[in-house]
């Protein structure tokens, strides 16, 4: 996985409510074994009508927005359990998700795959959205060390809570494996003394 520190970047903003994993990526898409190539369908079915006919006034489509972070409306991953989600996010290019709300499944599989979620408050979202509504180019800036999120164009800024050993993986860009290798001879310590 790659570290995770401090992520200043522009915004693209998706303002609606309870997506879900099949609308992230399509069940239709879940065929391959590797992270790769799952970018290309993000949010397939809104990005694109009658299959490939780009939806010109999508988020995703539209040259007015760009950036590491997407932010999203409340209860963002809801549904299935799939991995690929975060997997499409990723690809797609974005390192971390701004939301208010966050299904706990969705949630674990992002931070598994490096992809940083980070949960607001609503009114926080709220005034997020309208920041990037009014100037598409404002900065967001994540501390995932000090656990902030700030615009500070705006000085607006809310502490975000994440998981301990998550934010540990996370700022050391590494996996489960990976902690497990890290802590390799505390581990043999641990069981010499059993």
């Amino acid at each position: 996985m790659k570290k995770f520190n401090i992520l200043t970047s522009t915004c693209v903003p998706l303002p609606i409510e309870n997506i879900d994993t099949d609308q992230i990526i399509p069940a239709r898409f879940l065929k391959a074994t590797t992270r790769d190539g799952f970018g290309e369908n993000l949010f397939r079915d809104w990005r694109y009508s009658g299959g490939e006919n780009p939806v010109e006034d999508f988020v995703l489509n539209t040259a007015k927005y760009s950036g590491k972070i997407l932010v999203a409306g409340r209860n963002f991953g809801c549904g299935s359990s799939r991995e690929h989600a975060a997997w499409a996010i990723a690809d797609f290019g974005f390192n971390a998700v701004v939301s208010s709300f966050f299904a706990d499944i969705f949630k674990n599989n992002a931070l598994n795959n490096g992809l940083l979620p980070v949960q607001v408050s609503e009114s926080f979202l709220d005034q997020l959205f309208d920041a990037i509504e009014k100037n598409p180019s404002i900065n967001v800036r994540i501390d995932l060390p000090k656990q902030i999120i700030e615009i500070e164009e705006l000085n607006l800024r809310e502490r975000f809570d994440i998981n301990t050993y998550k934010k540990h993986c996370m700022i050391n860009g590494l996996d489960d494996i990976d902690y497990l290798r890290e802590n390799k001879k505390e581990i043999e310590e641990f069981e010499k003394q059993l």
